[in-house]
């Protein structure tokens, strides 16, 4: 069945490109056009979409602004962000996902250039992967009041039994769309003092990772790096991977962990790739490796997993179906076996902190 999709862009010629782009590909049909959030607004309050295409910058009412109403009024929407503002603007495009949209792409400046094929190509991969998304959820008060002291009394339980977790650890998690909003209800819920460094792939171009993990650094008690180049591994530090650059552990003369990047290819059409983080944990011996993996479209992880598991004992934590924004790589991983645990994105933080513990 065709998607039908709602384009929001104020540029004329832009609308058109990007209206050519959507209706070249059999899955997909436009169904609506608008010239601002206004317009949008209200097709959004009388129709329904498989996907919405919105940029940032528009007269009378912005994407943002845009997305803050969809959520003040309880209007489901998949949203894929397209807009200049997303490269040198990270931090608009993270404002974005947090206020909902489930993925984004950089647009080109010059309209001419979105008809290129590299942007042809993940323009359409990324609106598949967003219309095939669940809706995005926002929690209410109550829920993050309760998930406080739920912190809290998990908090507790670590302090009196993190003595039982003993050896060297680490944790390794992969998420790709609707990872930075499911970070985000991750990362700030791990202990300052885990025992153990956490390296994150999440799928984000360069330009983006360092503003994501500036914002999750403000938001948790746990410390939150972009990785560099030789970069120790520390416990209580999570490691963000550089967009455009794989991320590696190798051992150090000195005995410590580093991390090395690289500049192989796409793999999985994703750069950085989860696969090759798993991959250099196989020569490593740390006494127990925690490999997590969240929501995001495709299987990038499985195969790292799978090669990991084969020389290693190692605990994997996939997420559930109902509260992944798509269920694509977890459900890769679950379905090759590989899986030790299936939880909800509320759970992860909990249950990585009982398997590594804290720092005594």
């Amino acid at each position: 069945m065709t998607k039908k999709i709602l384009v929001v862009d104020d540029s004329a010629l832009m609308r058109r490109v990007l209206c050519d782009i959507i209706d070249s590909d059999d899955q997909f049909e436009v169904k609506d056009k608008a010239t601002n959030g206004l317009e949008a607004f209200d097709l959004l309050s009388r129709n329904k979409y498989d996907a919405v295409v919105l940029d940032v910058n528009m007269p009378k009412m912005n994407g943002l602004q845009l997305l803050g109403e969809l959520r003040k009024f309880k209007i489901k929407a998949r949203v894929m962000m397209a807009s200049t503002d997303t490269k040198e603007g990270a931090h608009t495009t993270l404002e974005a996902l947090e206020l909902g949209a489930l993925d984004f792409v950089h647009k080109p400046d010059n309209a001419f250039e979105c008809r290129e094929g590299i942007f042809q190509e993940t323009f359409l991969r990324t609106l598949k992967g967003v219309s095939e998304s669940n809706y995005p959820i926002f929690p209410s008060d109550k829920k993050l009041e309760d998930d406080k002291k739920k912190n809290t009394k998990v908090l507790e339980i670590l302090k009196k039994s993190s003595n039982s977790v003993t050896g060297s650890k680490v944790v390794a998690i992969a998420s790709s769309t609707g990872g930075p909003k499911a970070l985000q209800a991750v990362i700030p819920r791990l202990p300052g003092d885990l025992d153990a460094p956490v390296l994150v792939v999440q799928h984000m171009p360069k330009g983006f990772t360092a503003s994501l993990a500036e914002r999750l650094d403000n938001l948790s008690e746990i410390k939150v790096v972009e990785a560099s180049e030789g970069a120790v591994l520390n416990k209580g530090t999570v490691y963000i991977a550089a967009g455009g650059k794989h991320m590696n552990v190798v051992a150090a003369e000195t005995g410590d962990y580093i991390l090395h990047l690289t500049d192989e290819p796409p793999r999985e059409g994703v750069k950085p790739c989860a696969n090759y983080m798993f991959e250099s944990l196989i020569d490593s011996d740390f006494d127990k490796i925690v490999c997590v993996v969240m929501t995001g479209m495709g299987a990038d992880g499985t195969v790292g997993i799978r090669r990991l598991k084969e020389q290693k004992t190692i605990h994997v934590i996939s997420q559930d179906q109902e509260s992944c924004t798509i269920y694509g790589m977890p459900k890769s991983v679950y379905n090759e076996g590989l899986s030790d645990q299936v939880v909800t994105l509320d759970d992860i933080a909990q249950e990585i902190s009982f398997k590594v513990g804290i720092s005594k």
